[in-house]
């Protein structure tokens, strides 16, 4: 049995040979040499039995289609049975199937069955290419299914079947296939463009979230893709010589130390192997596969010493009194570009990186803007409140207040530090925009810079850049004095927050932190009070002021303020949190209560019930204009949201003490859009009318993607999959195929797998203007923040910086051009835009399940 165990490789492309003592349970164990994988072999021991069907569907009807590129051929005076060139089945493929739109789409599909071992380069030596390389499939390998002729009917039929509900799944995986047939490949071999695709997927691997870009391309080029079939194979022994690094991307292992056993399991995401490396010490525990088929990404060592000093020879570190103070690194020339910049900033503390970029990166006749300086506007202020920053670029301005005499090269000095100073606020303004003006400090220092620009002949070139950012703040004052005394209402049944007035459609208009807004604070017996505050007002004033009208006779520190949503969770909002009101969910209700009786809170009835909205039959609406019009209230919601939000939302209004509103708002939206959309189909008790609801939602979804409207679209898609709606079998039984396909397709989109890569790699294609999906968004500056510290040994962490501004400069793009959209021939414009105001919406899932229930009982067995 040893003798067989040794001499049985491993179909997965890289594994020598698999050892295993011969007491059978013991596990397998890894050869110590690195391994070169072999991209054009598989990955799994045995195709799996979904790529296996698929693979029969596809060749079935490549026989049976007698004009098709599977056909015996002779090379090298060898026939080769029903084979076929790479161009040729990515042609076919594409003729196939409407969701496969271009030729990299394609190919990627056939590599997820080259990987499996369903389709073969004829010598197995090729990956799947879109070239000449000739490829079979597996059932016309020698020894294989013996030769038959055209399919029966029958299984054409099943063939065609199997495809029109199975494809989508082969298309999810395409992208996957096609990274793990990069990443085994050697690294010479690794085109730019393949190397770009690595490092897009390193950026969202949690264990690689601490290391700079730079790093992190180097990376791309050097991690190798290892799969293991068996569980119990050893990865590496506890007192071996520590040989390579290792993430986890699919599957667990064990962490077992000799006398202890299993100290950890490690799932997905997750690496070890590490400090072996950086010790350069022995293995400190064995390392055990816990499944079948892992996948694994991996760095020898020799790579991992190279890229350490590689970092440590890029580094440049300036310092005052004998400690860092700003921490640079050497600029790696990505794809012939040529960067203007030969360093790039790692950390430092705040007034020496504003010193740097005063100094260096500004003066300079460089197009578009400085990464660096972008960065350090957008983030600024999680760092650098700008009361300090006006301060140091006071202090810059006027450095030559204290000085008697003046050499003509001081002079000279100086002046080109004012212009920095002048051409920073310019920077500032086209940055951030009205956020620059909302401190007093900054209008006031302006002003200064005005006057002072005004009386030095030295300045004079810049004095139109002052004049247009004075343009800009007459301007932001008198918009913002149009709109002083601005109120908004929150509605007691569950509406969207809307303005006093009474228009809902926001045009655009911004909810300011003075602005005021009436809402409702219940107590525990359901009593309330109605209050009148600004949206800055915090949570603390909030509830002594209600439990003054309420009359709770209770102490400040007796009390909290809490939220309690329809399905009874409660959430209590901390002393010094702002923009509450605005900040609830969907049928969420506000309260007050003693500290000690929060189990007491229990929801309003008119909580479980519909919020109010418009009643009108959806039949009759266009649904091309519905989504037109969603599509425009949306974009008003979004241009509203400062990137500025997206900070205080991470790091928590409360450490700002600047309000979220208009985030707040349009997260809302997109909650109330999708369960609308379950609301809707679960009110509907005729079936007939629910069919005919499903379909429209699909076309609506296919509208808002039309419209780049993809907020709206994922809402729309999300709510059709709630399980309240998937569980109505009845009802998609009758939907068409069409249908159902489509939806498979929108399915497939907003897949979340590999930090949803299929929304990711769509969106990027796109050209503004577009409504991006939020959620996504707030995700990936959750992910930069809690994976990375702020600061590291005393110095702001600008590489964590810079991955939250990248997220932030999504939403600049998305705008960066006006929404124009064709309307539709309108059929009952202003009903559609009073309906998609304010929706009837049910958002406790427990009451939906049982309105689904109602309206389809669970067919019994």
């Amino acid at each position: 049995m040893n003798d067989i165990f040794t001499n049985c490789k491993l179909k997965n492309g890289f594994g020598p040979s698999v050892q295993q003592t011969a007491a059978a349970p013991s596990p397998t164990k890894r050869p110590l040499s690195p391994d070169h994988p072999n991209p054009a072999l598989p990955i799994t021991e045995t195709p799996s039995p979904a790529m296996s069907r698929m693979g029969w569907a596809l060749r079935t009807l490549l026989v049976a289609d007698n004009s098709s590129c599977l056909k015996d051929r002779k090379v090298s005076g060898k026939l080769i049975r029903k084979c076929a060139p790479g161009t040729e089945l990515v042609d076919w493929l594409v003729n196939l199937a409407p969701i496969v739109h271009t030729r990299a789409q394609a190919a990627g599909m056939w590599q997820a069955l080259v990987e499996e071992g369903v389709l073969t380069h004829v010598n197995k030596e090729q990956p799947f290419k879109d070239k000449c390389f000739l490829y079979r499939f597996r059932l016309d390998e020698e020894g294989g299914a013996p030769a038959v002729g055209i399919p029966q009917a029958e299984d054409q039929h099943a063939a065609n079947e199997h495809i029109r509900e199975a494809l989508s799944a082969l298309f999810q995986r395409g992208p996957d296939a096609t990274l793990r047939m990069i990443l085994r490949k050697p690294s010479h071999e690794r085109t730019s463009e393949e190397l770009e695709l690595v490092f897009e997927e390193l950026v969202h691997i949690a264990a690689l979230s601490h290391l700079s870009t730079s790093i992190k391309r180097e990376l791309s080029s050097i991690f190798v893709f290892e799969a293991h079939a068996q569980a119990g194979t050893i990865l590496f022994n506890q007192g071996d010589e520590g040989r390579s690094w290792y993430i986890l991307l699919k599957g667990s292992v064990d962490v077992v130390i000799h006398g202890k056993g299993t100290v950890a399991t490690l799932k997905t995401g997750d690496d070890f192997g590490k400090l072996a490396l950086i010790n350069d010490a022995p293995r400190a525990a064995t390392i055990v596969l816990k499944e079948n088929n892992c996948h694994l990404l991996r760095v020898d060592k020799e790579h991992f010493n190279r890229i350490l000093r590689d970092v440590e020879a890029n580094t440049l570190r300036l310092q005052e009194h004998g400690k860092d103070v700003l921490v640079l690194e050497r600029v790696a020339k990505q794809r012939g570009q040529h960067s203007a910049f030969k360093y790039t900033v790692m950390s430092g503390t705040p007034a020496k990186m504003l010193e740097h970029l005063l100094e260096t990166r500004l003066g300079q006749s460089v197009g578009g803007m400085d990464p660096f300086l972008d960065d350090f506007l957008l983030t600024h202020i999680v760092f650098m409140p700008v009361v300090q920053l006006v301060d140091e670029l006071a202090n810059y301005f006027h450095c030559d207040t204290h000085e008697d005499a003046q050499t003509p090269e001081d002079r000279e000095y100086i002046v080109n530090f004012k212009k920095r100073v002048i051409q920073f606020m310019q920077k500032w303004v086209m940055a951030v925009r009205h956020a620059a003006f909302e401190e007093p400090s900054v209008c006031d220092f302006i002003e200064d810079l005005a006057a002072e620009v005004e009386a030095d002949p030295d300045l004079n070139e810049e004095t139109s850049i002052v004049h247009n950012v004075l343009t800009q703040m007459a301007r932001y004052q008198e918009d913002r004095n149009q709109n002083a005394g601005q109120k908004w209402k929150l509605p007691p049944n569950g509406q969207p927050i809307c303005l006093f007035s009474g228009n809902a459609t926001p045009s655009k208009t911004v909810i300011r932190p003075d602005d005021d807004i009436i809402f409702r604070v219940y107590c525990a017996d359901h009593t309330y009070c109605t209050l009148r505050f600004p949206m800055h007002t915090t949570a603390e004033l909030i509830k002594a002021c209600a439990a003054d009208k309420l009359q709770l006779n209770r102490g400040p520190e007796d009390l909290c303020l809490v939220e309690v949503r329809s399905n009874g969770e409660r959430s209590v909002f901390k002393d010094n949190d702002v923009s509450i009101p605005t900040g609830l969910s969907l049928n969420g209700r506000l309260f007050v209560s003693v500290k000690d009786h929060l189990d007491a809170l229990t929801q309003l009835q008119e909580q479980e019930c519909p919020t109010e909205g418009v009643d009108i039959d959806l039949e009759i609406l266009s649904t091309k204009e519905l989504a037109y019009h969603i599509t425009l209230f949306e974009w008003d919601l979004f241009y509203a949201v400062h990137e500025y939000e997206l900070l205080y939302h991470t790091f928590g209004r409360h450490h700002f003490g600047k309000i979220t509103a208009n985030l707040d708002v349009f997260l809302r939206r997109f909650n109330e859009v999708q369960y609308w959309i379950v609301t809707e189909l679960v009110s509907t008790p005729s079936l007939s009318k629910r069919v005919g609801l499903v379909r429209k939602f699909i076309k609506l979804a296919a509208y808002c993607k039309e419209y780049q409207n993809l907020n709206a679209f994922f809402a729309v898609v999300m709510g059709l999959s709630n399980m309240a709606v998937s569980r109505l079998q009845q009802t998609w039984e009758k939907i068409p195929s069409k249908f159902r396909k489509i939806f498979q397709e929108f399915e497939a989109l907003i897949d979340p797998s590999r930090n949803h890569r299929a929304y990711r790699v769509f969106v990027g294609k796109l050209q503004p203007p577009l409504i991006p999906f939020m959620p996504l968004l707030l995700k990936d500056m959750t992910f930069a923040h809690e994976g990375n510290k702020t600061s590291l040994d005393g110095l702001v962490n600008f590489e964590k910086m810079h991955m939250m501004a990248q997220t932030m400069r999504t939403i600049r793009f998305c705008r960066s051009r006006s929404l124009g959209l064709e309307p539709p021939s309108p059929k009952s414009e202003g009903e559609v835009r009073s309906y998609i105001s304010s929706f009837r919406v049910i958002d406790n899932q427990r009451v939906l399940t049982a309105m689904s229930q109602k309206v389809e009982p669970t067919r019994k067995l």
